[in-house]
């Protein structure tokens, strides 16, 4: 897996993440409200290669905003921005780590996450923007334990 470098991005910082989401056709509605966090990531040589977010709820986090950007595809450094995810997820003692997407359900199951019904979502994620407003109802919704 290539070697990361994982930024912080406060409040106000959030442009570049903005413009890669759109871009990406992900939402960026929320991205500004209390309670998320995001990382830019680069290669050691300071190359920007994407930007990824978490939610967390108690022993629950929500994996969210993962972009890679497109010259760097197909490298593996989207499967090294989910390993740095769950790393922060796990700082943030949390035991398990959910997601919901319409494009990439099976790069996730790559990396270990197992689909389930919304019916069995924690309440603190299906009420989040991301699971109640922002995404599709039809989107594949995906979980992964922790601890």
């Amino acid at each position: 897996m290539p070697k990361l470098i994982a930024h912080p991005l406060r409040a106000g910082e959030r442009g570049a993440l903005a413009a890669a989401l759109a871009k990406a056709k992900l939402p960026t509605a929320d991205i500004e409200a209390p309670g998320r966090l995001f990382w830019r990531f680069e290669t050691t040589d300071e190359v920007p290669v994407g930007f990824g977010g978490l939610e967390v709820h108690g022993d629950d986090a929500l994996l969210r905003s993962l972009v890679t950007l497109p010259p760097v595809r197909g490298r593996g450094i989207g499967a090294a921005m989910v390993a740095a995810l769950e790393f922060e997820a796990r700082l943030h003692e949390c035991r398990s780590l959910w997601l919901i997407t319409d494009t990439a359900a099976e790069f996730y199951e790559r990396l270990g996450y197992a689909r389930c019904e919304r019916a069995v979502v924690p309440p603190a994620i299906a009420a989040t923007g991301e699971f109640a407003e922002l995404c599709p109802a039809n989107a594949d919704v995906l979980m992964k334990k922790l601890m």
